[in-house]
């Protein structure tokens, strides 16, 4: 699908001319990202975690919330911590669950549901289950803020439930003991892009400040800073991982999260970096340092196979870990989750694809695809690729022997939640974000009517909005100006994410100066160009060898001497020890 370039204008010559200490490619990378401000400018490209992280007990219900903890710590009642099983939940889960023990907890574990039985957040068995094991308190992380019907039980029998969530705020709010929520109504706490493990490790600083009023340090010697600085490499991997705007504390705690993984003491993350070839058998990092990109594409794929593969039990359970033996069997069991949801991801989108052109929806608003039984975990993955491939929101489903089970992908111009939320009529639940969503149908025979309703919301939405695939160019380039002084001014952007992408140049007339086809099939492209002088640039282009723009292949009608214009970012390829830069090419046109 051609895809249309648009590449954003500089910034004024006021906004420059007031930072005449930075590049202008930081001013105009600053003034793209919407940082105009002194205080904002220095937080993003320094953050410091002694100013830049916000007070816990900012949070309305944080004083409510710790008492009732620690009131449940020294009557040594019985605390569920009810997780989620996405890297985001299964992460929150550790943090809190960690902090607990820290603190003298005896009776503390953890519930995280099975994405096929329990299907995500609260749900009655488990309250009647907790309720049989004798629960006094259910702490929720990730999830929650949904279940007002679940928690009404859990207080019916007796059992405390205090919430940390960071969804979509329903219209109806649960009527927990505490909510530790960034979005709910009059919420006072200035950062409302935490995600969940985020939100659950504001409520252990919140614990370990009330802790440290009549303590100097943990009961078994540990300093508080220490304790607390070390769970950062879960909340900058949940951060990354549940694609959050990096902007503000979120920003901050990662980064700071980051130069945390980088040197884990987490000894199933080091297990896990070691098992996906990120890591040395000793632990260390084999290409400089680990960033959002490894993160993302490598480590947490393989953290969120787990609940999608089998159940995320076996990834909490490698974040608590402290036995080598175990720590490197559930690594390599989770390396190998990772292996098969990769194959069975790729039969599944072809099913999709192949569903989708011969029942002619590529027109439609929305794209419905439903499958025999297909496993719950593998629908956001598929519906993903899908939404990306075709530039359409897409819902993807299972049909199983009782209920139908969906999951969907949005495009920026359609607010998927909000279009569910206005139809509730027609699922036994749901939940999610403006851009991706899960639910179950109430009844299978309301398919039909799901399917009318959402495209006609869909149709409404966008009827006037251009939905062509759009690239946003940060600024046009000469080549020759890409150096490891430029590269380095961009480090100082990491992490990108969400709010911060990683910034994309383009160049025109440039030279090709060789193609090789590299990859499985050739389906990537290793493009040699210069541009304006003799300096030869390596570029690499992702899944272009599958692409067609011209009679054939790129990979058959790209030659040396072609000129092209290009979008591209810029990175680092580094192997045994040698580093060079290289640039990976977003998209391409042929200009001759």
């Amino acid at each position: 699908m051609l895809k249309k370039w648009n590449t954003l204008p500089p910034p004024p010559v006021e906004f420059v001319n007031s930072h005449p200490e930075l590049p202008s490619t930081v001013t105009r990378l600053l003034w793209n990202r919407n940082l105009r401000e002194q205080k904002q400018i220095d937080e993003f490209l320094n953050p410091d975690y002694s100013q830049d992280v916000h007070d816990p007990f900012l949070f309305q219900d944080m004083e409510k919330a710790t008492d009732i903890i620690f009131k449940s710590i020294e009557k040594q009642e019985s605390i569920v911590v009810h997780g989620d099983y996405d890297a985001d939940g299964v992460c929150a889960s550790a943090i809190i669950i960690s902090c607990l023990k820290k603190l003298g907890a005896e009776h503390v574990n953890v519930f995280i549901p099975h994405r096929e039985t329990d299907g995500y957040g609260l749900n009655p068995n488990t309250i009647e289950l907790l309720s049989s094991q004798k629960t006094n308190l259910i702490i929720t992380c990730d999830c929650g803020i949904s279940n007002a019907n679940e928690v009404a039980l859990a207080k019916k029998k007796k059992i405390k439930v205090i919430i940390t969530d960071h969804h979509v705020v329903p219209a109806k709010l649960p009527k927990a003991d505490a909510i530790i929520h960034p979005l709910v109504p009059n919420e006072p706490y200035p950062d409302k892009g935490l995600c969940g493990a985020a939100v659950g490790f504001k409520l252990v600083q919140g614990l370990i400040k009330k802790y440290a009023r009549t303590h100097t340090t943990f009961p078994d010697g540990q300093s508080f800073e220490g304790f607390e600085k070390w769970m950062l490499d879960l909340v900058a991997l949940a951060s990354i991982g549940d694609m959050v705007p990096l902007l503000g504390e979120s920003r901050t705690l990662t980064r700071y999260g980051l130069t945390v993984i980088n040197k884990t003491k987490n000894l199933g993350l080091k297990k896990l970096l070691i098992a996906s070839g990120m890591a040395d058998e000793n632990g260390n990092p084999k290409r400089g340092t680990y960033n959002s990109y490894s993160m993302s594409f490598q480590l947490i794929p393989r953290i969120n196979a787990a609940g999608r593969m089998d159940h995320a039990n076996a990834a909490f359970a490698l974040l608590m870990t402290t036995d080598e033996k175990e720590a490197n069997d559930l690594a390599l069991q989770l390396n190998k989750n990772n292996t098969d949801r990769q194959k069975i991801t790729e039969q599944y989108v072809t099913e999709a694809r192949r569903q989708i052109k011969e029942t002619a929806q590529q027109d439609n608003p929305v794209l419905f695809v439903l499958g025999p039984d297909w496993p719950t975990g593998m629908l956001g993955l598929i519906c993903g690729k899908i939404k990306d491939e075709f530039h359409k929101p897409a819902i993807v489903m299972g049909d199983h022997s009782t209920e139908i089970v969906g999951s969907g992908r949005s495009i920026k111009e359609f607010n998927l939640i909000l279009a569910l939320q206005e139809m509730p009529e027609v699922f036994a639940k749901f939940g999610g974000h403006p851009q991706a969503c899960g639910f179950t149908l109430k009844d299978k025979n309301m398919l039909a009517e799901f399917k009318t309703k959402l495209m006609a919301k869909a149709a409404a939405k966008t009827e006037t909005a251009d939905l062509t695939p759009q690239i946003t160019v940060d600024a046009e380039i000469d080549l020759d100006e890409v150096n490891w002084k430029l590269y380095d001014l961009l480090e100082k952007f990491e992490p990108f994410g969400q709010a911060n992408e990683e910034p994309t140049y383009l160049a025109r007339g440039v030279t090709i100066v060789r193609v090789d086809p590299v990859g499985q099939d050739g389906k990537h492209l290793r493009i040699t160009v210069k541009h304006n002088s003799h300096l030869i640039k390596k570029t690499i282009g992702f899944g272009l060898g599958d692409i067609k723009r011209c009679a054939e292949n790129w990979k058959e009608c790209l030659k040396p001497g072609d000129k092209i214009d290009m979008v591209f970012s810029i990175g680092v390829n580094e192997w045994n020890g040698n580093r060079e830069l290289q640039l990976t090419i977003e998209d391409l046109k042929k200009t001759n």
